[in-house]
Protein backbone atom coordinates (compact mmCIF):
# COMPACT_ATOMS: atom_id res chain seq x y z
CA UNK A 1 0.00 0.00 0.00
CA UNK A 2 1.37 2.84 -1.11
CA UNK A 3 1.20 6.58 1.14
CA UNK A 4 -1.69 9.07 0.41
CA UNK A 5 -2.00 11.68 -1.63
CA UNK A 6 -4.57 14.06 -2.55
CA UNK A 7 -4.92 15.31 -5.54
CA UNK A 8 -7.74 18.25 -5.65
CA UNK A 9 -8.95 20.18 -9.04
CA UNK A 10 -10.52 23.30 -8.35
CA UNK A 11 -12.94 25.72 -10.84
CA UNK A 12 -12.14 28.94 -12.69
CA UNK A 13 -14.40 30.72 -10.02
CA UNK A 14 -13.50 29.93 -7.17
CA UNK A 15 -9.93 30.65 -7.73
CA UNK A 16 -10.22 33.62 -9.65
CA UNK A 17 -12.24 35.53 -7.19
CA UNK A 18 -9.94 37.01 -4.39
CA UNK A 19 -12.67 36.12 -1.73
CA UNK A 20 -13.48 32.46 -2.88
CA UNK A 21 -9.77 31.85 -3.95
CA UNK A 22 -8.54 33.19 -0.22
CA UNK A 23 -11.20 30.51 1.81
CA UNK A 24 -10.19 27.55 -0.93
CA UNK A 25 -6.49 28.31 0.13
CA UNK A 26 -7.09 27.99 3.70
CA UNK A 27 -9.10 25.18 3.31
CA UNK A 28 -5.88 23.51 0.94
CA UNK A 29 -3.31 24.46 3.13
CA UNK A 30 -5.05 22.55 5.93
CA UNK A 31 -5.19 19.46 3.96
CA UNK A 32 -2.17 17.05 5.52
CA UNK A 33 -0.03 15.09 3.70
CA UNK A 34 1.44 15.15 -0.03
CA UNK A 35 -1.21 16.92 -2.40
CA UNK A 36 -0.91 18.38 -5.80
CA UNK A 37 -3.51 21.32 -6.64
CA UNK A 38 -5.07 21.31 -10.38
CA UNK A 39 -6.91 24.64 -11.26
CA UNK A 40 -8.71 26.10 -14.49
CA UNK A 41 -8.69 29.87 -15.31
CA UNK A 42 -11.83 30.24 -18.07
CA UNK A 43 -13.53 33.06 -16.87
CA UNK A 44 -10.41 35.28 -16.27
CA UNK A 45 -8.94 34.14 -20.11
CA UNK A 46 -12.57 34.99 -21.53
CA UNK A 47 -12.14 38.98 -20.12
CA UNK A 48 -8.81 38.99 -21.27
CA UNK A 49 -9.64 37.94 -24.79
CA UNK A 50 -12.28 40.09 -24.75
CA UNK A 51 -10.20 43.14 -23.20
CA UNK A 52 -7.79 42.14 -26.27
CA UNK A 53 -11.07 42.70 -28.71
CA UNK A 54 -10.96 38.41 -29.31
CA UNK A 55 -14.19 36.19 -29.41
CA UNK A 56 -14.21 33.45 -27.38
CA UNK A 57 -16.04 30.56 -28.85
CA UNK A 58 -17.10 27.63 -27.14
CA UNK A 59 -18.53 24.12 -28.03
CA UNK A 60 -19.79 21.73 -25.59
CA UNK A 61 -18.06 23.24 -22.46
CA UNK A 62 -14.78 23.21 -24.83
CA UNK A 63 -12.66 26.68 -25.91
CA UNK A 64 -11.63 26.51 -29.48
CA UNK A 65 -8.06 27.37 -28.89
CA UNK A 66 -6.86 29.35 -32.42
CA UNK A 67 -3.25 30.42 -32.29
CA UNK A 68 -3.95 33.91 -30.73
CA UNK A 69 -6.11 32.37 -28.15
CA UNK A 70 -3.29 30.14 -27.50
CA UNK A 71 -1.48 33.10 -26.34
CA UNK A 72 -4.08 34.56 -24.07
CA UNK A 73 -4.58 31.10 -22.33
CA UNK A 74 -1.09 30.25 -22.04
CA UNK A 75 -0.55 34.05 -20.61
CA UNK A 76 -3.75 33.83 -18.04
CA UNK A 77 -3.14 30.04 -16.94
CA UNK A 78 0.51 29.78 -16.22
CA UNK A 79 0.97 32.89 -15.32
CA UNK A 80 -1.51 34.94 -13.46
CA UNK A 81 -3.94 32.29 -12.11
CA UNK A 82 -1.00 29.99 -11.85
CA UNK A 83 0.98 32.42 -9.84
CA UNK A 84 -1.16 34.24 -8.10
CA UNK A 85 -2.63 30.56 -6.63
CA UNK A 86 1.01 29.40 -5.93
CA UNK A 87 1.68 33.14 -3.93
CA UNK A 88 -1.14 32.43 -1.91
CA UNK A 89 -0.05 28.66 -0.83
CA UNK A 90 3.38 30.05 -0.22
CA UNK A 91 1.83 32.99 1.97
CA UNK A 92 0.50 30.25 3.96
CA UNK A 93 3.44 28.17 4.37
CA UNK A 94 2.84 25.53 2.04
CA UNK A 95 6.61 25.19 -0.48
CA UNK A 96 5.00 25.20 -3.63
CA UNK A 97 5.76 25.02 -7.38
CA UNK A 98 3.20 26.34 -10.38
CA UNK A 99 4.15 23.97 -13.37
CA UNK A 100 2.72 23.48 -17.33
CA UNK A 101 2.80 20.00 -18.68
CA UNK A 102 6.20 21.02 -20.42
CA UNK A 103 7.73 22.07 -17.06
CA UNK A 104 9.91 18.64 -16.50
CA UNK A 105 8.17 16.87 -19.62
CA UNK A 106 5.48 16.68 -16.87
CA UNK A 107 2.00 16.24 -19.29
CA UNK A 108 2.09 15.29 -22.75
CA UNK A 109 -0.03 15.32 -25.35
CA UNK A 110 -0.82 15.27 -28.69
CA UNK A 111 -3.27 17.97 -30.56
CA UNK A 112 -6.68 17.39 -31.20
CA UNK A 113 -7.70 16.36 -35.03
CA UNK A 114 -10.03 18.74 -36.43
CA UNK A 115 -13.35 16.68 -37.23
CA UNK A 116 -16.99 18.04 -37.09
CA UNK A 117 -15.57 20.62 -34.70
CA UNK A 118 -12.15 22.19 -35.16
CA UNK A 119 -10.62 22.67 -31.48
CA UNK A 120 -7.36 24.39 -32.64
CA UNK A 121 -4.50 23.91 -30.18
CA UNK A 122 -6.13 21.80 -27.56
CA UNK A 123 -4.58 18.41 -26.33
CA UNK A 124 -5.49 15.21 -25.55
CA UNK A 125 -3.78 13.65 -23.18
CA UNK A 126 -0.88 10.75 -23.75
CA UNK A 127 1.31 10.85 -20.99
CA UNK A 128 2.24 11.99 -17.19
CA UNK A 129 5.66 11.69 -15.88
CA UNK A 130 4.95 10.19 -12.74
CA UNK A 131 8.18 9.89 -11.64
CA UNK A 132 9.17 13.77 -11.72
CA UNK A 133 5.85 14.24 -9.86
CA UNK A 134 6.50 12.09 -7.05
CA UNK A 135 10.11 13.49 -6.70
CA UNK A 136 8.94 16.74 -5.71
CA UNK A 137 5.61 15.41 -3.97
CA UNK A 138 8.43 13.36 -1.63
CA UNK A 139 10.38 16.64 -1.37
CA UNK A 140 7.54 18.26 0.48
CA UNK A 141 6.97 20.49 -2.43
CA UNK A 142 3.14 20.73 -3.77
CA UNK A 143 3.06 20.84 -7.47
CA UNK A 144 0.38 23.20 -9.07
CA UNK A 145 -0.69 22.46 -12.58
CA UNK A 146 -2.19 25.09 -14.67
CA UNK A 147 -4.06 23.34 -17.35
CA UNK A 148 -1.39 23.69 -20.37
CA UNK A 149 0.34 20.27 -21.31
CA UNK A 150 2.99 19.72 -23.84
CA UNK A 151 2.50 18.84 -27.82
CA UNK A 152 5.80 18.37 -28.78
CA UNK A 153 6.79 20.06 -32.02
CA UNK A 154 3.50 21.70 -32.07
CA UNK A 155 4.21 23.29 -28.34
CA UNK A 156 1.69 24.22 -25.38
CA UNK A 157 -1.62 23.04 -25.84
CA UNK A 158 -5.02 24.02 -23.95
CA UNK A 159 -5.99 21.15 -22.11
CA UNK A 160 -9.26 20.89 -19.95
CA UNK A 161 -8.41 20.83 -16.23
CA UNK A 162 -10.95 17.91 -15.04
CA UNK A 163 -8.99 15.39 -17.81
CA UNK A 164 -5.34 16.88 -16.61
CA UNK A 165 -6.55 15.88 -12.68
CA UNK A 166 -7.80 12.43 -13.77
CA UNK A 167 -4.67 11.49 -16.02
CA UNK A 168 -2.01 12.44 -12.70
CA UNK A 169 -4.44 10.40 -10.47
CA UNK A 170 -3.95 7.47 -12.53
CA UNK A 171 -0.42 7.83 -13.16
CA UNK A 172 0.35 7.97 -9.91
CA UNK A 173 -1.99 5.47 -8.46
CA UNK A 174 0.24 2.83 -9.00
CA UNK A 175 3.09 4.12 -6.11
CA UNK A 176 0.47 6.39 -4.28
CA UNK A 177 -3.04 5.80 -2.69
CA UNK A 178 -4.23 8.66 -4.29
CA UNK A 179 -7.95 10.33 -3.49
CA UNK A 180 -9.11 12.95 -6.41
CA UNK A 181 -11.53 15.67 -5.40
CA UNK A 182 -12.79 17.41 -8.14
CA UNK A 183 -14.32 20.80 -6.38
CA UNK A 184 -16.75 23.13 -7.55
CA UNK A 185 -19.67 25.81 -6.70
CA UNK A 186 -22.49 23.26 -5.99
CA UNK A 187 -22.49 20.51 -2.79
CA UNK A 188 -22.20 17.67 -5.26
CA UNK A 189 -23.82 15.75 -7.92
CA UNK A 190 -26.88 16.84 -7.34
CA UNK A 191 -30.73 15.20 -8.18
CA UNK A 192 -32.24 18.50 -8.81
CA UNK A 193 -30.41 21.40 -10.15
CA UNK A 194 -32.47 24.26 -8.45
CA UNK A 195 -32.12 21.78 -4.99
CA UNK A 196 -28.76 22.01 -3.43
CA UNK A 197 -29.68 19.44 -0.60
CA UNK A 198 -30.77 16.86 -3.53
CA UNK A 199 -26.56 15.75 -3.40
CA UNK A 200 -26.10 12.29 -4.61
CA UNK A 201 -24.03 10.82 -1.94
CA UNK A 202 -22.66 7.49 -3.68
CA UNK A 203 -23.05 7.67 -7.85
CA UNK A 204 -22.42 4.13 -9.37
CA UNK A 205 -21.51 3.53 -13.25
CA UNK A 206 -24.99 2.13 -13.47
CA UNK A 207 -26.47 5.38 -11.58
CA UNK A 208 -24.73 7.81 -14.08
CA UNK A 209 -25.96 5.82 -17.47
CA UNK A 210 -29.66 6.16 -16.06
CA UNK A 211 -29.59 9.46 -14.27
CA UNK A 212 -27.88 10.30 -17.97
CA UNK A 213 -30.79 8.95 -19.98
CA UNK A 214 -33.45 10.69 -17.70
CA UNK A 215 -31.43 14.49 -18.23
CA UNK A 216 -30.73 14.61 -14.24
CA UNK A 217 -27.15 14.63 -15.16
CA UNK A 218 -25.71 16.80 -18.19
CA UNK A 219 -24.06 19.48 -19.15
CA UNK A 220 -20.31 20.16 -18.47
CA UNK A 221 -21.10 17.33 -15.50
CA UNK A 222 -20.76 14.53 -17.89
CA UNK A 223 -17.83 14.75 -18.77
CA UNK A 224 -16.32 15.40 -15.72
CA UNK A 225 -18.33 12.59 -14.60
CA UNK A 226 -16.41 10.27 -17.25
CA UNK A 227 -13.28 11.44 -15.89
CA UNK A 228 -13.86 10.09 -12.39
CA UNK A 229 -14.94 6.89 -13.29
CA UNK A 230 -12.42 6.01 -15.80
CA UNK A 231 -9.94 7.10 -12.51
CA UNK A 232 -11.53 4.46 -9.98
CA UNK A 233 -11.02 1.74 -13.04
CA UNK A 234 -7.56 2.47 -13.29
CA UNK A 235 -6.67 2.04 -9.67
CA UNK A 236 -7.40 5.52 -8.18
CA UNK A 237 -8.79 4.80 -4.33
CA UNK A 238 -11.29 7.75 -3.71
CA UNK A 239 -12.77 9.57 -6.50
CA UNK A 240 -15.20 12.45 -4.79
CA UNK A 241 -16.91 15.16 -6.42
CA UNK A 242 -17.85 18.26 -4.04
CA UNK A 243 -17.78 21.84 -3.02
CA UNK A 244 -14.59 23.75 -2.47
CA UNK A 245 -15.59 24.79 0.95
CA UNK A 246 -16.33 21.23 1.60
CA UNK A 247 -14.04 18.98 0.04
CA UNK A 248 -11.93 18.94 3.66
CA UNK A 249 -14.91 17.93 5.63
CA UNK A 250 -16.14 15.27 4.17
CA UNK A 251 -19.50 14.90 2.04
CA UNK A 252 -20.21 15.63 -1.48
CA UNK A 253 -20.60 12.73 -4.14
CA UNK A 254 -18.24 9.73 -3.96
CA UNK A 255 -17.99 8.08 -7.94
CA UNK A 256 -18.08 4.34 -7.40
CA UNK A 257 -17.30 1.55 -9.95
Amino acid sequence: MGKALSIIKVGGKIVEEEATLSRFLDDFAAVAGPKILVHGGGRSATRVAEALGMESRMVNGRRVTDAGMLKVVTMVYGGLVNKNIVAGLQNRGILSLGLTGADLGLIRSRKRPAAEVDYGFVGDVESVNAPALSSLLEGGVVPVLAPLTFGGPAGLLNTNADTIAGEAAKALAAAWDVSLYYCFEKGGVLRDEADEGSVIPVLSRRDFEAYKAEGVIQGGMIPKLENAFEAVSSGVKRVVITSASAFSKGGGTLVSG
